[in-house]
């Protein structure tokens, strides 16, 4: 049992350190535990564990499958989360709306081995590289089951813009016999409409999202469901035949219904025009209880071998050049995933809207799903 006169020296102690700098005050007595708010099917199995192992921190994990569903709880605030992994262009609003807190990258002893152009690309929504990291990136397109398609378009062939497949109806009206499904979200359905429509998708313009609206209105009635979260179990099963969303899950689809011992021909198309650009971030919320853990966490990630594993196991690319030779040649030869130069160059980068455009996307879009 320690004597009073030990505990007070120690507190002595802890204080002075803290004073001279050598112990963040917000660290100080951290005990522990680690929080982490993430996407759904988006880890390898044996991250946490081994990561628990390593530092003797226990992590909590909790999943979601929207960002709006993210944003709502960092709004709110007091999550209780330490890390939170949103969407590139949703964390520019929450670093504008100070939700975030800067990263202590003198801690951050891996961060060398982050790709500089993809740093490049994050820095347009995070000036100076202050407050995220890229967990994972992919891209919105459209993932289809060879097979089911082309038996569903019969004599039709398919078209040399892979938007068509779901926004004509030349198209959606054939695949409806097998299914499609559109991701459950206006921030991410609008911006593909409007990209198919040659607009910006980005646009800040009404007018734009009313033309929009008209376009999708047409092929309301040939979609099956709207969802974010089970797309990768729909095609896997093979109840549906095409999707839009996000490469990433369109692989792993491919990759669990092989594990699953009843192979799908699933493949992410990838669009002449190109897909739409995104990035998942690690960052750090503005009242995170244990923020030294949160940076250990993502030093640890920021390690070639684990993010190679987690690459390995959700097939998503990944931001750490020196992470490529740890990943299976499988998905590092697999261009749908790890682009070519050139399909790179097409990507639609990141973007944001302001909030009355959002708040017309949203408007739209519940008329739109409702089928109004």
């Amino acid at each position: 049992m320690k004597s009073p006169f030990k505990k007070r020296l120690a507190g002595v102690l802890a204080a002075v350190m803290v004073s001279a700098g050598l112990v963040s005050t917000a660290w100080a007595g951290e005990e522990k535990v680690l929080n982490i708010y993430n996407w759904s099917d988006y880890i390898a199995p044996d991250t946490i564990k081994n990561f628990e192992k390593e530092t003797g921190i226990k992590v909590r994990y909790d999943v979601f499958d929207s960002n709006e569903i993210l944003h709502a709880k960092l709004i709110a605030k007091k999550t209780g989360y330490d890390i939170v992994v949103p969407s590139s262009n949703w964390a520019k609003l929450q670093i504008e709306g100070g939700l975030f807190q800067k990263l202590d990258k003198s801690k951050l002893t891996n961060y060398g081995n982050l790709d500089t152009g993809l740093l490049k690309q994050l820095a347009k929504v995070d000036p100076g590289n202050q407050y995220l990291i890229d967990w994972m990136w992919s891209y919105n397109t459209v993932g289809i089951n060879v097979d089911k398609v082309k038996k569903a378009l019969g004599t039709t062939p398919m078209p040399d813009n892979v938007w068509e497949l779901i926004f004509n109806p030349k198209y959606a009206d054939k695949l409806k016999t097998c299914g499609i499904t559109f991701l459950d979200t206006a921030a991410d359905v609008f911006p593909a409409a409007l990209h198919y429509m040659g607009k910006d998708p980005y646009s800040n313009n009404a007018a734009d999202y009313t033309a929009a609206y008209d376009m999708m209105k047409k092929i309301r009635p040939d979609i099956k469901r709207f969802n974010s979260g089970g797309q990768i179990d729909a095609l896997a099963s093979g109840s549906i035949c095409a999707a839009y969303g996000w490469a990433g899950d369109f692989n792993l689809a491919r990759k669990k219904s092989i594990e699953n011992k009843s192979p799908q021909n699933i493949v992410a198309l990838v669009p002449k025009n190109g897909g739409l650009m995104f990035m998942d971030t690690m960052a750090i919320p503005a009242d995170a209880p244990h923020p030294g853990n949160a940076l250990k966490f993502m030093n640890y990630v920021l390690q070639p071998k684990v993010v190679a594993e987690i690459t390995n196991t959700v097939t998503y690319a990944n931001p750490n050049r020196a992470a490529t030779p740890f990943v299976d040649a499988e998905i590092r030869n697999n261009k749908s995933i790890f682009l070519s130069d050139e399909d790179i160059a097409k990507l639609v980068a990141p973007g944001t809207v302001n909030n009355d455009t959002r708040r017309t996307m949203t408007r739209l879009f519940t008329r739109f799903k409702s089928g109004l």
